[in-house]
């Protein structure tokens, strides 16, 4: 179902899912929960959607942090150093070969939870810079100034820059 999908750790660690295009558009979301590469979760579909809707060919599902867990509480409180690093690794990997990069920034409010998840966010931030992307969110920021995640998007909603 999906050509892109990069795994770890027997897929209890997702770096990359998606359908490649000349055009895609990259999500960056919080953490991996159930998608696989031959069936989406309700967040995958919904990116994927929302690419379709606007324009993009195709979509690459990407995470602040590559372990799956349906809930991100479930996550432990200390960072896994090698999937840290692995992952923004792999984020800049993609990033680095598409020509014009267009990334959503959709982690949601629970970026604050961990505070792995902002240092992600951060180090995204600044390694990626050098590719000049053009960030984008969907809908309005939430009320503490975050992204919103996609599980919970209106299709009627618009992309606006976002400024890290």
């Amino acid at each position: 179902m999906y050509d892109i999908y990069r795994n770890d750790r027997g897929d209890a660690w997702r770096y990359t899912l998606g359908k490649a295009g000349k055009n895609p558009l990259i999500a960056i979301g919080l953490n991996p929960s159930t998608a696989t590469q031959e069936k989406a979760d309700t967040t995958v579909a919904k990116v994927e959607q929302v690419a379709i809707n606007n324009g993009h060919d195709g979509f690459i599902m990407l995470n602040l942090y590559p372990i799956r867990a349906t809930d991100y509480r479930e996550l432990p409180s200390k960072v896994n150093p090698t999937a840290f690093a692995k992952n923004l690794d792999a984020i800049e990997e993609i990033v680095r070969t598409q020509a014009k990069p267009v990334i959503w920034a959709a982690w949601g409010t629970s970026v604050a939870y961990h505070p792995y998840f902002i240092d992600a966010r951060d180090q995204l931030f600044t390694r990626l810079s050098t590719y000049k992307p053009k960030w984008l969110h969907f809908g309005d920021l939430t009320a503490n100034g975050h992204p919103r995640h996609p599980s919970r998007l209106s299709y009627d909603w618009k992309f606006s820059p976002y400024t890290p």
